[in-house]
């Protein structure tokens, strides 16, 4: 029924605008807000001290906590359909991060790894949650590793998917680029967006024209904020030197069409630290929670059991 319900909005809105920037904004919103709800995730304000941090509070308040830490770019919305699979047990948090959704964005701010792990420790603190189990994507990965790093008391499990933070052995095709002074995320035109969106997912859910048009729009408009986060998050606070220092079980999952991070770091991952294995999903890119949501909470649940 909840699947019946949230296809039904965007097919009816689609329907009266299939392909206007402006009606798929709308319709990407409501849907995600839609589909949350559905699920049981709340969306509240936290104040941290430094600023507020939208973030998506559900499940189970007696169970322990996992905190879901979304990517570069991206926010808070990647996670539903992977963390539906954990609200009957588990209490599930789910935070914008600084410079990112609705969280919003600001010059002043620290957009480090360190930095925003230490963020999560103070979400943590203001939900008053002692201990979590940690899960992140991407740049969130990379966050996840210094939580880790720095907060190995209140790490319960450590699982970064596709994560930043070591140079893999293997360029990524987003490697290359780099590498010649271009930076796929940093959108210009329509035209930028359609090159970039198929390197992010092997396999995307399908999303009207209408949508991909307001994301293009979205990461036009965005270029200025998130060309000022890239330098925090590329090039320093590696964590190859750290990994020996993470004490905590750790899951690294990769899928092995990643564009943006290449899975040949999955293994160097793993080699760096006391306590880690590796799971490689066959077929799938850079997002895994987002591309097979349920197959890929199978994995993360497992790992928890073997806790």
């Amino acid at each position: 029924m909840k699947k019946i319900i949230i296809a039904a909005v965007i097919a009816v809105a689609g329907y009266f605008a299939w392909t206007s920037p402006t009606a798929g904004e709308w319709i990407y919103q409501t849907a995600t807000d839609v589909e949350a709800k559905l699920y049981g995730l709340e969306q509240r304000g936290v104040d941290i001290g430094e600023l507020e941090m939208q973030t998506y509070v559900g499940g189970n308040p007696n169970g322990q906590a996992i905190v879901m830490i979304h990517g570069y770019s991206a926010d808070k919305d990647v996670w539903p359909r992977f963390a539906k699979h954990f609200l009957d047990d588990y209490y599930v948090i789910i935070p914008d991060l600084a410079g990112h959704g609705d969280t919003g964005f600001d010059p002043s701010w620290d957009y480090s790894g360190p930095a925003q792990a230490r963020r999560v420790a103070k979400l943590m603190d203001a939900l008053e949650v002692e201990q979590a189990h940690i899960v992140g994507n991407s740049m969130g990965g990379f966050i996840t590793g210094w939580f880790a790093r720095l907060f190995p008391a209140r790490s319960l499990s450590a699982t970064p998917m596709d994560p930043g933070g070591v140079d893999s052995p293997i360029p990524s095709d987003m490697g290359k680029m780099l590498a010649e002074g271009k930076n796929p995320f940093l959108i210009q035109t329509t035209e930028d967006f359609q090159r970039f969106y198929p390197m992010t997912m092997a396999k995307p859910p399908f999303l009207p024209p209408s949508v991909l048009a307001a994301m293009a729009e979205q990461y036009i408009a965005r270029k200025p904020e998130l060309d000022a986060i890239f330098p925090y998050i590329h090039g320093r606070d590696g964590l190859l030197d750290e990994l020996a220092q993470i004490p905590v079980p750790v899951m690294v999952m990769w899928g092995d069409q990643d564009r943006l991070l290449h899975v040949s770091a999955g293994q160097v991952w793993v080699d760096g630290l006391p306590n880690g294995r590796l799971k490689i999903f066959e077929g799938i890119g850079h997002m895994p929670m987002v591309e097979i949501p349920a197959d890929s909470a199978a994995v993360y649940r497992e790992f928890l059991n073997s806790l």
